[in-house]
C-alpha cells in the first residue's frame, strides 16, 4: 500500500470513528480538511507527505485539534459555523478549510508536531467498573494504581471522584466531579475496595498550572461532546489544588521501572491505560507486554498483579475494557464496551 492510501485510509478511518462516536461535526471537519489540502500549501505538504504511520501518530486529530483551536479562539466566524453545525457551513466546509489555511497556517502547523493529548475524567468510570470486578474475583483489595499515558492526569484523581454504575455507588458523595454513565448489562459487582497510591507516567505531561497547556488539551474536546468542556473546567481546578502524582517517562521504561520496585503485601498492583495504546511505538509495546508476562511469573496471591485497559477496536470503532491478572496467568477477560468520554457503558462482566 502506498503511503498515500495509508493517509487517505487514516482519515477515512478517523470520519467512520467519529461518526460512529457521536461526533457528526468533528466527522465532517476531518472529511473537509482531507479535501480541501493540496501540495500548494505547508500544511498540506507535511500531511500528504508524511512518512509516519498516519492512523497510529492520530494524524487527522493533530490536524483538526488546530482547526478546533482556532474556533475555541472565537476569531473565525465561517470557521465557528461548521462547528455550531450550520448546514450551509458545513456544505461549503472545503472552502472554508483552504480559506483558513491560507490565513492561519502558521498557528495550524504546530499541531503536526505532537500527538492529541485526549484525557479525559469520564474514562476512570471504565477503571473503577474493572476494579470493582477484580475485587470480586478475590484480589486483595487495595490498589496500587500505575497509569501510562496520563497526559494531564485526569485519571489519576480517580479516588477524588463519585461514580453510580449501574446503580453501585463508589466514592465521596460530596466530589466536585460525578460519572453516571449510562449502563447496559447487569451491574458490576458491588465489591468495596481502597487506593493504596495511584502514581502515573505520559511522555510528554500537560502541565494545567500553564493557561497555553490547558487551552491546548482542551481543544481536543470534540466540539459535540458539551458536557466535556464544563467536567475539563472542573478537572482543571481539581488539578491546580493538588495535583496527581504524574511524572515524566516512556511508557515502556516507567513501567518496567515500577515493575521492579517492591510490593507491599495485601497490595494489588495495577497496570492502566486508556486511549493510549496506538500512540506507544510497537517496541515500547512489546517491552511492556514482555514485562507484565515476566512480573507475572512472580505475582502470588499476596501480591497479585492486573492489568486493565480501554481502548479502541479500530475493526468494530468499539472500545473495549479489557482485564488480565496473575498469579493464575489467566487470558484476557473482555469486561465490556464503552464510550470513549465515559456517556455509557455496555457491562459483559465474565465471570
Amino acid at each position: 500500500m502506498s503511503n498515500q492510501q495509508k493517509i487517505q485510509d487514516a482519515f477515512t478511518n478517523q470520519i467512520e470513528y467519529c461518526r460512529s462516536n457521536g461526533a457528526p461535526i468533528t466527522g465532517r471537519m476531518v472529511e473537509a480538511i482531507i479535501g480541501a489540502l493540496d501540495e500548494s500549501t505547508e500544511l498540506g505538504r507535511q500531511v500528504l507527505g508524511w512518512e509516519g504511520n498516519p492512523l497510529a501518530d492520530a494524524l487527522p486529530l493533530r490536524v483538526a485539534g488546530g482547526f478546533h483551536a482556532l474556533h475555541l479562539a472565537g476569531q473565525h466566524g465561517q470557521l465557528s459555523a461548521i462547528y455550531e453545525g450550520a448546514e450551509q457551513a458545513a456544505k461549503d466546509a472545503e472552502q472554508i478549510i483552504a480559506a483558513t489555511i491560507e490565513t492561519d497556517e502558521a498557528a495550524l502547523l504546530p499541531w503536526l508536531d505532537s500527538p492529541p493529548q485526549t484525557n479525559e475524567a469520564g474514562r476512570s468510570s471504565s477503571y473503577i467498573a474493572g476494579l470493582l470486578w477484580l475485587t470480586d474475583q478475590g484480589l486483595p483489595p487495595r490498589y496500587e494504581l500505575l497509569e501510562i499515558g496520563s497526559s494531564a492526569g485526569l485519571n489519576l484523581m480517580i479516588d477524588r471522584y463519585h461514580y453510580t454504575l449501574g446503580g453501585v455507588s463508589v466514592g465521596p458523595e460530596d466530589a466536585s466531579l460525578s460519572f453516571m454513565p449510562d449502563w447496559e448489562g447487569a451491574p458490576p459487582p458491588d465489591a468495596p475496595f481502597t487506593f493504596e497510591s495511584l502514581r502515573g507516567c505520559d511522555i510528554a505531561p500537560v502541565d494545567l498550572a500553564d493557561p497555553a497547556q490547558a487551552r491546548r488539551l482542551t481543544a481536543y474536546i470534540w466540539p459535540e461532546h458539551t458536557v466535556r468542556f464544563e467536567r475539563m473546567k472542573t478537572a482543571i481546578e481539581m488539578v491546580n489544588d493538588r495535583p496527581p502524582n504524574l511524572e515524566g517517562a516512556s511508557a515502556d521504561d516507567w513501567m518496567i521501572e515500577q515493575l521492579a520496585r517492591p510490593q507491599t503485601a495485601g497490595v494489588t498492583r495495577v497496570l492502566v491505560h486508556s486511549i493510549v495504546w496506538q500512540y506507544i511505538p510497537k517496541a515500547g509495546r512489546d517491552r511492556i507486554k514482555q514485562a507484565m508476562e515476566e512480573a507475572g511469573t512472580r505475582a502470588t496471591a499476596e501480591r497479585p498483579l492486573a492489568w486493565l485497559s480501554l481502548e479502541a477496536n479500530r475493526e468494530t470503532y468499539r472500545h473495549e475494557l479489557i482485564v488480565r491478572h496473575w498469579p493464575d496467568g489467566s487470558e484476557p477477560v473482555k469486561l465490556g464496551e464503552a464510550h470513549a468520554h465515559g456517556a455509557w457503558v455496555k457491562w459483559l462482566g465474565a465471570s
